[in-house]
Order: structure tokens, then sequence, then C-alpha cells
């Protein structure tokens, strides 16, 4: 059996972290998680130290001393997983706006041929569910402006939910991946793209967060818009072996 791994990035998660690592431990399919927390002080990584006692073999932790970063959090949690020798690496936030249930969605069709799945959110329309429409609006122009300047036929560029297969991650230089916030989700699509890789998207439905507070900033949006220039010319090259 492929052996799987979520990677869920937590600052202040304290509302949603036990509801979903039971969900994710509910599915069929032997799941495990890697919680990666900046340093929460509300108790996030307490909580999880107490369903470790639970979850032995299926839940592991990384603790940060602080805010470090949406996409360090994902790179370390690549490198661990890469070092643990799984097969197939998820994205996934903690606060439900990715359903759990379409975790076995992205497996399946990194299954039937793709390198690298993508949970979509516009590759059927928009399929999104309590964002405010100036959110909706960015973000889906967002991904229409990352597409006419990298020319990759990727509707959802910034979408955090996908699934890599294991040569992915072992072929990108992950040291070399230079965004940070949210800017790394359009980095590491066009740089499986750039060598090659193919992407396939499966649509989902996102819903907004009930319990916690969004993570989303103005400097991060900012990041992400230059970056992409930057990107359209970068010379981008596998890891060296």
């Amino acid at each position: 059996m492929d052996k799987k791994l979520i990677i869920i990035p937590t600052y202040n998660e304290i509302e949603n972290i036990e509801a979903i690592t039971r969900k994710v431990f509910s599915i069929e399919g032997n799941y495990h998680i890697l919680v990666i927390d900046d340093g929460s002080p509300d108790g996030t990584a307490a909580a999880v130290k107490k369903l470790q006692e639970e979850f032995p073999d299926r839940l592991f932790l990384v603790e940060r001393s602080g805010k470090l970063g949406l996409g360090t959090a994902y790179l370390t949690g690549f490198k661990w997983s890469l070092d643990h020798g799984y097969d197939y690496t998820f994205e996934m936030d903690a606060d439900f706006s990715h359903n759990p249930d379409d975790v076995p969605r992205l497996y399946q069709a990194c299954k039937d041929g793709a390198d690298l799945a993508v949970g979509s959110r516009y590759c059927n329309g928009i399929s999104v569910v309590d964002w405010p429409l100036g959110r909706i609006m960015m973000s889906y122009f967002a991904s229409l402006y990352v597409r006419t300047v990298l020319r990759m036929r990727v509707y959802d560029c910034t979408a955090g939910f996908v699934c890599y297969s294991r040569k992915v991650l072992d072929t990108i230089d992950l040291d070399g991946v230079r965004m940070k916030g949210y800017g790394f989700q359009i980095e590491m699509k066009y740089t499986a793209f750039r060598l090659g890789f193919k992407i396939a998207e499966v649509p989902i439905i996102f819903i907004n967060r009930q319990l916690g507070t969004s993570k989303m900033s103005g400097s991060i949006f900012g990041e992400a818009f230059w970056g992409v220039l930057k990107l359209r010319f970068r010379n981008i090259k596998p890891k060296k072996r």
C-alpha cells in the first residue's frame, strides 16, 4: 500500500485541529498527518501532542519557533515526507475549507496518471462558499493573471489543496524555492510544470473557515504578484544529484 502523508500547517488552530485530525483518520486509505506548528500561543501544539497519545503511529508534529511563513512550513514538511519514505504528500488547511473527503479524489488523480493533483476552485466555474465577493474576485483574477503571465494551463494556480507524487518533490530543488507566502503555491506548480510533470485539476467546493482567523494579508498578495513576474524569466532546473 502507498504511504500517504497530509501536511497541515498551523498557527492558532486550536478550534479546528482535533476535529480535522479525527476526520482525516476516519477516511479509508490509512492517511498519516504531519502538523507543522509555528509556535501557536493558543495551545495548538499541545492539543496535537495529546492526540498523539491516541494516534502514535499516524500523527506527527514539527514545532517551529514562530511564524516563518506558509511556504517554509510546507518545505519543511516536504523534506520530512521524503526522509520518511512517503509515496504521496498532500497540502491541506486545518480549517475545513478543504473537505477531507476530497483527499482520496486527489490521490486517485495521481494514481490515474497525474504527477500532481490540484483541488481546484475554478476549473468548473467558481466553486467557493461563504467568501466575500471581493475576496473571490481577487483570488479568481489572481489565478487568471498567473495563467496569462506564466502560460500555464492551471485554473486554480493559488490553490493550497494539492497532492504531490514523490517523484515531483524529489525532482524539485526545494532549497531553491523563493516565495514564502501564498506565492509559494504558484511557484511549486509552475516549477513542476516547467520540469515536465503532468498536473491534473480535481474540482472541489471550497468553504470559508467557520472557526479561527484567516492568515491572508496584503503583503502576502503583493509577494505573489511581483514574484510571478520574476518566475516567468527564471531558469528552472531539477535538483542536483
